[in-house]
């Protein structure tokens, strides 16, 4: 397994090897953010890379958007390309060591960045960091990808039990409207915070 360090980050922005950035807000969770009406909610989009998703909800009027990345890189470059973009929402650090609480977290390619071993930490932390009935929403690959290296892929059926101990799945199904390159390769997640297991 490829030592995915914050220095294997960096270098990925520095030498342009960034095939998962669209370039753009990607389709599915466009549509999610445009019917969102709570221009207050607390947003996290954790490693959000250069992040076109924060830009998008920022430009809509959503002013409590935070961008949480270890690569250093990436956080430079939504400030040289937001530069009204509050300071303090980019946070330059992992996301293991958060300990805010948010209202709303979008998932887009931050779970298949991860190393697979710490994909039930990830479901335990992201409930953590979810308020009372706080959402996790986006988007996860439903395709055998990469086994030493990101992206790495997975299945509904390994999603559903790594969710359930963590969240009330209300959504986890096949991505209709997933951006160019990525059709028939997405599950569309919209999960609520779960209470029992934790408190």
């Amino acid at each position: 397994m490829i030592d995915l360090s914050e220095e294997f980050w960096n270098n990925k922005y520095r030498n342009n090897k960034t095939g998962w950035d669209l370039g753009a807000v990607s389709t599915p969770l466009k549509t999610y953010f445009d019917q969102l009406t709570n221009k207050d909610l607390k947003i996290l989009i954790p490693g959000g890379g250069n992040s076109y998703e924060a830009e998008y909800l920022f430009k809509k009027g959503f002013t409590n958007v935070f961008v949480i990345d270890i690569a250093e890189e990436a956080i430079e470059n939504i400030k040289k390309r937001l530069p009204n973009f509050p300071e303090e929402n980019l946070i330059h650090n992992n996301f293991f060591n958060l300990k805010e609480s948010y209202d709303l977290i979008i998932e887009q390619t931050f779970f298949c960045a991860l190393n697979p071993d710490l994909r039930s930490d990830y479901t335990k932390k992201m409930n953590e960091l979810l308020n009372e009935n706080g959402k996790l929403v986006g988007l996860l690959f439903d395709a055998e990808l990469n086994f030493d290296h990101p992206p790495f892929g997975g299945g509904k059926k390994e999603y559903v039990k790594l969710f359930q101990p963590y969240f009330d799945i209300q959504k986890m199904s096949d991505c209709y409207n997933s951006s160019k390159g990525r059709e028939g390769m997405e599950l569309f997640i919209n999960v609520l915070k779960k209470h029992s297991k934790l408190s």
